[in-house]
């Protein structure tokens, strides 16, 4: 990844994979400090408050374990190593939260390592970040079911 770091983000869903239920397709990363005992959140552009760094696994990128890096750089300027595949997780968003801007999604979570903290990212003018102890980050994700579920699978310590 490190050879193709841009500092322009994507944009749109014209490459966006999307499941047999037409579900649309997220992979991500719950990022650890080298201890374990932090994740970086960042904030989100829709609703304020704190998430993980995800998004559109899109059709030129041959695998979600490259499309959750590339999110990772993009959203957070972490560069990040996958240390375990966490699975996927279905929507456990309520209806009245989904929309033509925030559809159905499955997401496809790994544990990561941050080996680098640029100060400088491609979101950064929209985005900021936070590194917090387990505690903290599941008050800041209480809203968002899914994400607190791929927190809870790492192996951040409690």
């Amino acid at each position: 990844m490190a050879e193709s770091l841009s500092m322009a983000a994507r944009t749109g869903r014209d490459k966006q994979r999307y499941g047999d239920e037409g579900e649309r397709l997220v992979a991500g990363v719950v990022p650890l400090s080298a201890d374990k005992s932090k994740v970086l959140l960042i904030q989100s552009t829709r609703r304020g408050g704190w998430v993980l760094p995800k998004g559109g696994w899109e059709t030129d990128e041959g695998t979600a374990q490259e499309a959750a890096k590339r999110e990772a750089w993009e959203e957070a300027g972490v560069v990040c190593s996958i240390q375990r595949d966490l699975g996927t997780i279905s929507e456990m968003r309520p209806a009245s939260q989904l929309s033509a801007t925030a559809p159905k999604a499955k997401y496809q979570f790994y544990e990561a390592s941050v080996e680098k903290e640029a100060s400088e990212w491609p979101e950064m003018h929209k985005r900021g970040r936070s590194w917090m102890g387990y505690q903290e980050a599941k008050t800041s994700l209480a809203a968002r079911p899914e994400l607190m579920e791929a927190l809870d699978r790492s192996s951040i310590k409690r």
